[in-house]
């Protein structure tokens, strides 16, 4: 792309010309100077481990063509001063991939605490059950069709959102369902486009402190950026943060939940049942009428149920596309139902912080079980309270608690355990300790009893263990399997 259409849409803060050819060919946009080919553009981004500034000298010696900064930088190529290289970047991103949100996909945000990846997902079975090819962008990476690439973070940077959102609508996507994260919004990850929905799940305390959020009213504002940054915000007024969640918006505003003010609302929820599978049914009213029924359980996802339908009802998506989608959806490390020989039942769940072990265990308890079975740890080189406040939470509400390894990163893994115990102790809970998290699941599997409920939570989704800087493979579903066919072969 020529300089002076990646520039255009910037506002250049250098008071006198800079001398440049505005015709030369960019040949991409880079912000990491260990990535940068011959004639990029090389943007000097500012983190919270480095400064880009520092690197720009770097970038030039490996053939950068010119720099956008904040400040003056050493070197003997075009520098382009910005107030906002985090600003930069989302707009010369977007403007280099053709600007997709615009005119070639429609685009879903979705923040929120909890519910992202499973509304996400079940936004997405429901448009795919229509027959409307859908790209998703989240927790588990990007899916694009049956390919699944792998992020580091929920929502990538600006840069690869605007390449993944090109490839996706080159792919033939409609649609492109995004997961939104605090974070992403605070670095401006997803500045620089409009979303046609924004869409609220939920508020409560997550991802304060470090280099996260200062505290929950910084949480609070980041997320509330989606809907100044959406034509239509789709809100779950049930949440005590709505009103300071939709402060400020820009958009239209159209609401769900089970209040009886919601536009779409639920009720008369029932829970479904039998060995291997837990699933929820409700009525729908207000701006439909059917019967909803999903293959995932908890009131939660009947509200994360609702949420999808009322962004598909606002794309003009059919109530009978919606129950096939949601009959038909999995989410990957979300109450995940994993097969077993057994009359029990095994799930998979991403639960790692109190909040969401209380809640995945609430809702696991309604289905009264024989016996509810916890299997989890907690991260390394975290707070030590989310530790103390999981073992108090899994004390009061299983009836057994499988304390091992989870990501221990550079703790060990032993010391996050007495943390954890530390909590365990405030109740009568009772529980083993199990620091090899296979010997733990295998533990799980040979005293299962008929009619159990057994939920290995916090890998979700993940398949490795983080232990002393390193990544190792560790995929719970091949796990499960191994020690099936081992038990099996005894």
């Amino acid at each position: 792309m020529k300089l002076s259409k990646l520039l255009k849409p910037l506002t250049l803060q250098e008071d006198k010309a800079v001398i440049a050819n505005f015709e030369m060919e960019i040949t991409d946009i880079i912000f990491d100077s260990r990535s940068t080919i011959k004639d990029c553009a090389f943007v000097c981004m500012r983190g919270s481990a480095a400064d880009g500034h520092k690197y720009a000298k770097s970038a030039e010696e490996k053939g950068a063509a010119v720099i956008i900064a904040e400040e003056p930088v050493e070197v003997d190529i075009p520098v382009f001063l910005v107030k906002d290289t985090r600003k930069a970047l989302a707009l010369m991103s977007a403007t280099f991939f053709g600007n997709p949100a615009d005119k070639d996909i429609t685009v879903i945000g979705i923040t929120g605490t909890k519910g992202k990846t499973t509304t996400a997902t079940m936004i997405r079975s429901i448009l795919e059950a229509s027959g409307a090819k859908t790209g998703i962008m989240g927790t588990i990476g990007v899916g694009i069709g049956d390919k699944v690439i792998k992020t580091e973070n929920t929502t990538p940077s600006s840069y690869e959102i605007q390449k993944y959102l090109r490839q996706m609508a080159d792919s033939d996507c409609r649609y492109c369902v995004m997961e939104v994260s605090s974070i992403g919004l605070k670095d401006l990850r997803v500045y620089g486009f409009e979303f046609a929905i924004g869409l609220f799940t939920n508020f409560s305390e997550d991802h304060i402190g470090g280099v996260e959020h200062k505290d929950m009213q910084e949480y609070l504002e980041s997320k509330s950026m989606l809907f100044k940054m959406c034509r239509l915000g789709i809100i779950n007024i049930d949440d005590e943060s709505w009103q300071n969640m939709i402060k400020g918006h820009t958009c239209a505003i159209k609401t769900y939940g089970f209040h009886e003010e919601a536009q779409m609302r639920a009720e008369s929820y029932q829970l479904l049942s039998r060995p291997g599978f837990l699933g929820i049914s409700f009525a729908v009213s207000g701006e439909l009428n059917f019967i909803a029924e999903v293959a995932i359980p908890g009131k939660f996802n009947a509200y994360n149920a609702l949420a999808a339908i009322a962004c598909c009802h606002e794309l003009g998506i059919s109530s009978e596309m919606m129950n096939k989608g949601l009959g038909q959806v999995s989410v990957k490390g979300r109450v995940e139902p994993v097969e077993v020989p057994g009359h029990y039942t095994l799930l998979i769940d991403y639960a790692h912080n109190a909040v969401s072990m209380q809640n995945i265990l609430e809702t696991l308890r309604e289905y009264h079980p024989n016996r509810l079975i916890c299997l989890f740890g907690a991260g390394g080189n975290r707070p030590k309270l989310r530790r103390y406040e999981m073992g108090e939470v899994c004390g009061n509400m299983a009836d057994l608690s499988v304390i091992t390894a989870d990501n221990s990163r550079f703790e060990d893994v032993n010391d996050i355990i007495e943390d954890i115990k530390t909590g365990m102790h405030k109740t009568n809970g009772k529980y083993v300790t199990i620091p090899d998290r296979k010997e733990a699941i295998r533990y799980c599997l040979e005293k299962a009893q008929e009619g159990d409920i057994i939920v290995l939570a916090g890998k979700g989704h993940e398949d490795y263990q983080e232990i002393n800087g390193q990544k190792f493979h560790f995929d719970e579903r091949e796990v499960v399997a191994d020690i099936l066919k081992e038990l099996e072969n005894r």
